[in-house]
């Protein structure tokens, strides 16, 4: 029983902002690795318990968040995502699973919500709202691998449940800023979503630990874990002001594949093009003439 694990930091219990806790020169990034990479391994060890025996953990959170001595020594670790979706993942798995995750941009009541970066306003795959979970459980789904269990907030696990109908999902803080930020810019945004209350770890642990065992024996018996996906598949990307740089979309599509179709889709919209800078027609014009009387 070969299982995937995908990570993030945002939804770990006890990581309580962004700045702090989730940047490799946050003041305790150290303790956030730690606090997730313990997470993973009660999930594992609820999993272990079920049956599985194979399980590969994927590093999901941008520079990377788990700690590689503290991992479980039955996992195996991915540290580096430039292949894009799937993460490699592929169809030799028979569950995927996610820990530590947060809920898409705009999603009320959630915990340092986003969608890859704060500056995405709202990924949608044929009208339908995904974050970071629903494509790659979209992706899973195309490849016959079910999604069977996530832990994190509150508003997350409302995420998950909507559209896989049947995932264990185990609630470790809940987010109490309301509306959905549409007003904000990237940095704003970046902001708005910290505040949150948090399960003791150890307690998020052991609710993990059998979340994920439970998970894994509903496997075995029960069908779940399968998106219905409809070709053909448009996804449209919409994003926030940030800087310098307005709001922005981009699109794409692709006749079969939604992997293909999230391999597709630029990351980020291309830079405005920079104006020309033209003088004005009478500088130019004297310009033009003094040119002429040093020759």
């Amino acid at each position: 029983m070969k299982i995937y694990i995908m990570t993030d930091c945002e939804g770990v219990a006890g990581v309580l902002n962004s700045r702090d806790w989730g940047y490799s020169d946050g003041r305790y990034y150290d303790v956030a690795k730690e606090l997730l990479t313990r997470e993973v391994n009660a999930a594992i060890a609820g999993f272990a318990a079920a049956g599985a025996d194979e399980f590969l953990v994927c590093d999901g959170h941008g520079t990377g968040a788990i700690n590689p001595v503290l991992l479980d020594e039955r996992a195996e670790l991915l540290h580096g995502l430039m292949n894009g979706y799937p993460y490699e993942l592929d169809k030799s798995y028979d569950a995927i699973a996610w820990v530590g995750q947060h809920a898409m941009s705009r999603t009320p009541e959630a915990h340092l919500a986003h969608t890859g970066s704060m500056r995405k306003f709202e990924y949608t795959v044929n009208g339908i709202p995904v974050g970071e979970f629903g494509q790659l459980a979209m992706c899973a789904s195309e490849l016959g691998v079910r999604s069977i269990f996530g832990s994190g907030d509150r508003a997350f696990c409302a995420e998950a449940q909507a559209l896989v109908p049947g995932i264990v999902a185990v609630e470790v803080k809940r987010g109490t800023k309301l509306g959905r930020g549409d007003e904000c810019d990237a940095e704003q945004y970046a902001a708005r979503n910290v505040n949150a209350i948090h399960m003791h770890p150890m307690r998020a642990r052991e609710k993990i630990r059998m979340g994920a065992e439970k998970a894994l024996r509903r496997f075995r018996s029960e069908t779940f874990g399968i998106i219905p996906l409809h070709p053909p598949f448009e996804m449209i990307k919409r994003f926030r002001a940030t800087g310098d740089l307005p709001p922005a979309l981009v699109k794409g599509s692709h006749p079969s594949s939604v992997i293909a179709l999230l391999q597709s889709v630029p990351v980020d919209p291309p830079l405005p093009a920079k104006k020309a800078r033209k003088r004005p027609a009478q500088k130019a014009g004297l310009a033009r003439r003094k040119t002429a009387g040093r020759k």
